[in-house]
């Protein structure tokens, strides 16, 4: 304290000075200090260095203890509640300010690894599920007006194809929602996501609304069935229930699709579309012989 008491003594301000008087009382003695090196710079240059060194010093002590007293005050009307634990509260309080970020962006990536790893989880423990049970005897897509792909339909669908079909193990049911008037962008969209469903997915056959069946033989999707038409089909198949249409690269027109809208079995699906229901197998399918199958039995009378 003697160091203060001398500082600002060499000021010349009482020991209870505010912060404003310090700081005028040095500009005043500044002032003093660089006209008198002006004067003394040829006889004493040093004493006028040493003169505006020892204000500098003076000043600088005073408001150092200035800033700490405000610091002191401030510490004791936050942490001073605390009593003897008030120096572990304010080192706390500190790294929070100062790491808060720090530790946001950790427990961010923490939930983003726990997110992960159970998305994980779930995707083994449906591929082991997947891998017990037994093969898809048949794979069907609904195309068209047919309602959106909520897991409660689809599996009413499968189980419903799976009914009429007993010495079958398993089917699996795709629903893929296409506007029957494309109109706006909405409707655009929808269609796009149509064209990359049917690029991903795979169905051995498709059930369809006319539309639908408009817009796949179109684009060459449909599997020719003249000669099924002509022959497996004949002895059963319901007049005028050959659904002709002329794909993008064949100018004449061919059978791609069977309308099956008033088959009984059709009548006992749960999904249907302004009662339209059109059946028609995938180009390049490789299980031609159940879904031959399964359109044989719908078309004949129960």
């Amino acid at each position: 304290m003697d160091k203060l008491k001398q500082a600002y003594e060499r000021m010349g301000l009482p020991e209870n000075a505010s912060k404003e008087e310090v700081e005028q009382r040095f500009s005043i003695l500044a002032r003093q200090a660089r006209s008198r090196k002006q004067r003394q710079s040829s006889s004493d240059p040093e004493s006028a260095e040493d003169s505006f060194a020892e204000i500098s010093s003076a000043y600088r002590l005073i408001l150092g203890l200035d800033d700490q007293r405000t610091v002191d005050q401030f510490t004791e009307k936050e942490y001073g509640k605390y009593k003897k634990f008030a120096g572990a509260a304010e080192k706390t309080d500190h790294f929070f300010h100062y790491y808060k970020f720090h530790l946001l962006g950790g427990i961010l990536v923490i939930a983003l690894l726990i997110y992960g790893i159970q998305i994980y989880l779930n995707y083994q423990a449906e591929q082991e599920r997947l891998a017990n049970l037994p093969p898809i005897d048949l794979s069907v897509m609904f195309i068209g007006d047919f309602g959106n792909q909520e897991s409660d339909e689809l599996e009413i669908a499968e189980n419903a194809l799976l009914a009429q079909f007993p010495e079958w193990k398993r089917t699996a049911v795709m629903i893929t929602y296409l506007p029957t008037l494309p109109e706006g962008q909405t409707d655009f969209v929808l269609q796009q996501k149509a064209v990359i469903t049917l690029m991903t997915e795979k169905p051995d056959a498709f059930i369809m609304d006319r539309s639908a069946f408009a817009w796949l033989s179109s684009q060459g999707v449909l599997r020719n069935l003249d000669a099924e038409a002509a022959g497996l089909f004949q002895p059963h198949l319901p007049p005028d229930s050959a659904m002709k249409a002329k794909a993008a690269e064949d100018t004449a027109e061919h059978i791609y699709g069977i309308d099956l809208s008033s088959s009984p079995l059709a009548q006992k699906l749960p999904l249907k579309s302004n009662n339209e229901f059109i059946y028609g197998l995938r180009t390049g399918g490789n299980n031609d012989a159940k879904a031959l199958h399964f359109i044989t039995n719908y078309i004949k009378p129960e």
